[in-house]
């Protein structure tokens, strides 16, 4: 264990308010390609807007396409050491939030109960309607549009079903934002796993408790948008479910 793995393990062996906020790099070890990375999916294609998906139906389709391409690797992942580290951690009753942006689901997956989890960017393992709100898994409307390539509707009302993640351009939901940031009011260490730390406001949720006195450890392998900053206690590059997985258990004396 490096010396800056054990300085984390130290900090949470103290903590018992622990914040994690979570990014695509603990998640590419279980199959599921990153975003923004030098072989990520915005490497070989363009999102779509929120507005072109509500105004046109040439973009939905492209859209559902999109969705129906990244499926499979998303309901064949497993969740990864992280994802069992964190809940190691709220099973020894250490754990405030767990903080992702991730909408692969393998939180869930792996047991990381709702009250706890906090999907700023929502899931794709759900489908929701614009309209009215109501949810429902999204496997059977992507089989529907596989069969017809007709975007899906919601049964209830009608209105137009989308993946229940937040697109470009859309708003982040206020009650979830409102969950993130009360965490980290009452968090006492945060620690930023796999993430560049690049998308606001998401990037700006461990800043709000480091900006209380908290400490702050940001592990992941590659540079990060807070690196270098005074708000930032510990980096420890390396990769991350090894790092955290070895000082998650060092601090429990697993």
């Amino acid at each position: 264990m490096t010396p800056e793995v054990a300085r984390l393990a130290n900090l949470i062996a103290a903590s018992h308010r622990i914040m994690l906020v979570t990014g695509a790099g603990i998640s590419t070890g279980s199959g599921i390609p990153d975003y923004r990375g030098p072989t990520g999916v915005w490497q070989t294609q363009r999102p779509v807007e929120f507005h072109d998906f509500v105004e046109s139906e040439d973009r939905r389709i492209e859209y559902w396409d999109q969705k129906l391409a990244s499926a499979p690797s998303i309901e064949a992942a497993a969740p990864g050491p992280v994802h069992r580290a964190a809940v190691a951690l709220e099973a020894a009753d250490k754990l405030e939030a767990v903080v992702t942006q991730n909408i692969d689901g393998l939180h869930t997956d792996a047991g990381t109960a709702g009250s706890i989890l906090i999907e700023v960017h929502g899931t794709a393992t759900e489908a929701a309607c614009l309209a009215c709100g109501e949810r429902s898994p999204i496997r059977p409307h992507l089989d529907a549009f596989a069969a017809t390539r007709i975007p899906p509707r919601c049964d209830t009302c009608g209105g137009l079903l989308k993946p229940a993640t937040i697109s470009f351009g859309q708003q982040l939901d206020g009650l979830t934002v409102a969950r993130a940031s009360q965490a980290a009011d009452r968090c006492d260490l945060v620690v930023a796993l796999g993430s560049t730390l690049s998308v606001y406001p998401a990037a700006e949720i461990p800043l709000r408790a480091a900006r209380r006195g908290v400490p702050y450890a940001i592990v992941n392998l590659g540079r990060t948008d807070h690196d270098g900053l005074p708000a930032v206690s510990l980096r420890i590059e390396a990769d991350v479910g090894a790092a955290f997985g070895a000082a998650v258990e060092d601090a429990l004396g697993a």
